[in-house]
Order: C-alpha cells, then sequence, then structure tokens
C-alpha cells in the first residue's frame, strides 16, 4: 500500500467515526429536549395543583382577582392569527 492510499482509509475510517458520533450525540440531544419539555410541562402541573390546594386552605385567597405580575399557561391552539 502507498502512502496516499494508507492516508485515504485512514481518512474514510476517521469520517465514519465522527458520522456516528454525530448520530449519537443528535438522538441524545433529542432525548435530552424531550426531557426538558416534559419536565417543563409537569412543573406547570404541580404549579398549578399546588395553586389550588393553596386556595382550598384559604377560601378568601380564591376571591381576589389574579395579581396583576403572574403569568399563566395559554395553548397555542387557543390563539387567532
Amino acid at each position: 500500500m502507498t502512502l496516499q492510499t494508507l492516508s485515504t482509509v485512514v481518512a474514510l475510517l476517521v469520517a465514519v467515526v465522527a458520522l456516528l458520533w454525530a448520530r449519537h450525540d443528535a438522538k441524545r440531544l433529542e432525548r435530552l429536549t424531550q426531557s426538558y419539555w416534559d419536565l417543563r410541562y409537569e412543573q406547570g402541573q404541580l404549579r398549578a395543583r399546588m395553586r389550588r390546594l393553596e386556595g382550598e386552605a384559604e377560601p378568601e385567597a380564591s376571591d381576589a382577582a389574579p395579581q396583576p405580575g403572574s403569568t399563566s399557561f395559554v395553548p397555542l391552539s387557543s390563539l387567532k392569527r
């Protein structure tokens, strides 16, 4: 084998390894992204549950209007263009 052939084979092997590594990292990133959004959703659900429980414990607080600085979840399907 000549030096040129040997370097070509090594370059191809490095490229295949890099491709496999990139695919693995892409799948891992997709799983991490999905986990992030699942946790955000669960946090919102738990926060809403806590507000309901706190509202049951303090009946006078449930009659009050929402505070001006508070944010709430608005589903994208409810927004009109």
